[in-house]
């Protein structure tokens, strides 16, 4: 029964001295209270409790192997008592800080000597066993294999990483929790009501709060519990022990001296816990440092719990310091890493590191943005494009994966493409902030993602198609080389370049900016008129969308007012809103970009537009890229610096060549209607030709020259290179290459840009 006693004990520990005078004996309150049977056991009902396993064990006397784990002051000793005072079998104890092999070795002799000549089972109680090391744990398993003895091992530590696992599977590990503070209110009663071994026998009252500030500070330890209870009763009384029947009131200096520690106004589950950490994690979202210390510092002495606080803390640098700083998650898992192997008091170190890394941190909520594409699923599931689909399966039949480009095909590893479904394209979830590494990002982003919806259709057929090859014959391997597509991105970003920094715009100019391109110029001109306003023409509903959208990460930009050109078109509305923001607005600039793609009528009706301004202060610009000239390879290599005699006169002869041609090896040509809209601007103007001045501009962009691309240039089979072939010999042809080689150190490839002013 779980209350009988074990006479056979040979340790003080364990033993069940019950006739002793509390009031005289020397020995702590928290050795005197310990509970001699399971019902006089508090807390741990998950494993004690009625009908559990080990409750079962210990009272049938068929307790097995088990290992004790969990943190001071929760029972673990205590248990092993009552195992002691209750089991039939002989009972020893060790404790691994103080007990080396030797002793280990005279405690398995014993119970040799008990299993021979008794034929009783011996139980081992190994204080502390993690202390011991992996030879002392492994000198162990023998004898409980064989039945030798019995181990009860007792561990402050997480058993999974400081006890041998081979000990670990011939035990079963009980983990016993922090007492509850009704645990530890019902462990004070006992001490204030046991009049043999607690204080039963006098009068004792608390103030209000202090009872509830020695549990409360206690922590679930009954230990720390009992001990200051001690401390506090019997320093109350000018003499101890007094006499029977004395009243004593323990009031809150009494209470805060006992267990050294003042009392903070903090509740852990009501308004003072949700105030406290609330300044604490605002204190670090509003980067201050000293109120962030002193928010800290105060849970900490009011006894929160630490685990809390990182938690809280993990979801910060998460939620308010983001990709400004993707170390803070890093650093702050760490932190908490190593508070659990640390513990208090040095943990706290480790919580100020956390918490002063995240104050300093430059702070960023764009994380956030996640809930917006969460939104956006919950509202529609579009479908995946077909190009992002998985190729492996129905590439054939359905033409899954279709028009995928391998980002890293390409210079960078990065494409301009369509990722988001149709229905979405356009749509923004993410802005980038501007502070710390995501700072140093944000230009990257917005490029790319002003890039991603400027590239059309036909940019992509201006260039030979030269798909990735993959051989299907097992060992096959990835044949890869730099496409000269990829420079599409590069060559857009240089005409922007170019064009507005030809253009004196100034920051309170107000414009008229017609975009094909899904406001990829507009995004540039919206940058350099801050203070200003803008009356912008896009291609199509969707393109008006996606610049709504891309102007949101420019947060000092006035939205601009956006048409299409089908409403420009059909509706007198829309022509008699441009002609008010005309009047009104008296814009300084009106910008044409790529005017090839521009339809006639709306190039028609802004060129009368601007020809209608009699003070000559507005200055209009068309333009677009020469793509005959800017397609020459002369021009790139006849640029390069350190030519000798012979390389220049090969590049002349180059240059002659390919003026004779028209054009160079990655020229495209346009449709015809489009030819026409050039010939238009030249010859049709409404404005007559004084009235506009032509101009090249000249830039360049990044595009090296693949030997692979060479070849295909050269090839017989183009025209390109059967009359290059009918020009110059084979000893030439070996120059080029030579020259092409020399190029790609900076391969700067020029542009020509035509322009019309007026």
């Amino acid at each position: 029964m779980a209350g009988s006693q074990n006479s056979n004990s040979p340790h003080p520990l364990f033993s069940s001295d019950i006739g002793y005078d509390a009031s005289r004996t020397t020995e702590p309150l928290a050795f005197r209270m310990r509970p001699r049977i399971l019902d006089e056991f508090v807390g741990q009902e998950h494993i004690v409790g009625q009908g559990r396993l080990l409750r079962r064990a210990i009272q049938k006397d068929q307790l097995s192997s088990v290992i004790f784990a969990g943190p001071p002051g929760t029972g673990k000793t205590t248990l092993a008592r009552i195992i002691a005072n209750t089991t039939k079998s002989h009972f020893i104890t060790l404790n691994a800080v103080l007990s080396g092999v030797a002793d280990l070795r005279e405690a398995i002799d014993q119970a040799k000597t008990y299993r021979d000549m008794y034929s009783r089972k011996t139980i081992l109680f190994v204080d502390e066993v993690h202390r011991w090391n992996k030879s002392q744990q492994d000198a162990l398993l023998p004898w409980i294999e064989n039945g030798t003895v019995i181990l009860i091992g007792a561990t402050t530590e997480n058993p999974f990483f400081e006890v041998n696992r081979a000990l670990l599977s011939r035990s079963r590990v009980f983990v016993l929790k922090q007492l509850t503070k009704e645990d530890l209110f019902k462990i004070a009663r006992q001490a204030l009501e046991d009049k043999e071994r607690g204080y039963g026998l006098y009068n004792i009252g608390f103030e209000d709060g202090a009872l509830e500030h020695i549990i409360e500070t206690a922590d679930g330890d009954a230990r720390s519990l009992l001990n200051a209870l001690e401390l506090a009763i019997e320093t109350s009384s000018s003499f101890w022990p007094p006499q029977e029947g004395t009243s004593l009131i323990i009031n809150m200096k009494d209470a805060e001296e006992s267990i050294q520690r003042r009392a903070v106004l903090y509740d852990k589950d009501g308004d003072y816990h949700f105030d406290t950490i609330s300044a604490f994690i605002k204190s670090v979202r509003g980067s201050d440092p000293d109120a962030s210390l002193y928010w800290l510092a105060r849970m900490i002495y009011a006894g929160e719990d630490p685990d809390f606080i990182l938690r809280r803390l993990l979801i910060l640098a998460c939620e308010d310091i983001g990709l400004a700083d993707p170390q803070a998650i890093t650093v702050v898992n760490s932190c908490a890493q190593a508070f659990d192997r640390v513990g208090l008091p040095e943990g706290q170190l480790h919580l100020v590191h956390a918490t002063l890394y995240c104050a300093l941190a430059p702070k960023s909520n764009s994380i956030l943005c996640y809930f917006d594409a969460l939104e956006a699923v919950q509202s529609e599931q579009a479908e995946v494009p077909d190009h992002l689909k998985d190729a492996n399966r129905d590439k054939v039949a359905f033409g899954h994966g279709e028009g995928y480009q391998y980002p890293h095909a390409y210079r960078e590893h990065w494409v301009a493409q369509q990722y988001l479904p149709f229905s979405l394209m356009g749509r923004l979830f993410y802005i980038p902030g501007e502070l710390g590494y995501e700072g140093t990002k944000r230009s990257d982003v917005l490029i790319r993602r002003e890039a991603q919806l400027a590239i059309q259709p036909e940019d992509l057929n201006l260039i030979e198609d030269v798909n990735l090859i993959w051989s299907k014959k097992g060992k096959s391997r990835l044949s890869w080389r730099i496409r000269s597509e990829s420079s599409t991105t590069d060559r857009l970003l240089a005409i922007r370049t170019a064009i507005f920094n030809h253009l004196p715009l100034k920051p309170f100019d107000n414009i008229i900016v017609v975009d094909p391109r899904s406001g990829f110029y507009t995004m540039e001109a919206l940058r350099r008129t801050r203070e200003g306003k803008a009356f912008v023409l896009l291609g199509n509903k969707e393109a008006k969308m996606e610049l709504e959208n891309l102007s949101k990460t420019e947060e000092e930009i006035i939205q601009p007012e956006i048409v299409t050109y089908g409403d420009f078109t059909t509706s007198g509305a829309t022509s008699a809103a441009l002609e008010s923001f005309f009047s009104e607005a008296k814009p300084s600039f009106i910008i044409l970009c790529e005017f090839c793609r521009v339809p006639i009528d709306v190039s028609e009706f802004l060129a009368g537009l601007a020809g209608n301004v009699e003070n000559g202060l507005l200055s209009f610009l068309a333009f677009d890229v020469d793509i005959e000239a800017s397609s020459r390879l002369s021009g790139a290599l006849i640029a390069m610096e350190n030519l000798n005699d012979k390389e220049k006169e090969f590049c002349e002869r180059l240059l002659a060549f390919e003026n004779e041609l028209g054009h160079g090896p990655t020229y495209a040509r346009l449709d015809s209607e489009k030819c026409s809209k050039q010939e238009w601007f030249e010859k049709k103007s409404s404005m007559g030709s004084s009235g506009f001045r032509k101009a090249i501009l000249r830039a360049s962009y990044s595009r090296p020259i693949d030997e692979k691309e060479l070849e295909r240039w050269l090839d017989s089979s183009t025209f390109y290179g059967s009359n290059f072939q009918k020009a110059f010999s084979e000893s030439e042809t070996v120059m080029l290459k030579s020259l092409v080689s020399k190029f790609n150190r900076d391969p700067q490839w020029p542009l020509e840009i035509l322009c019309f002013e007026f």
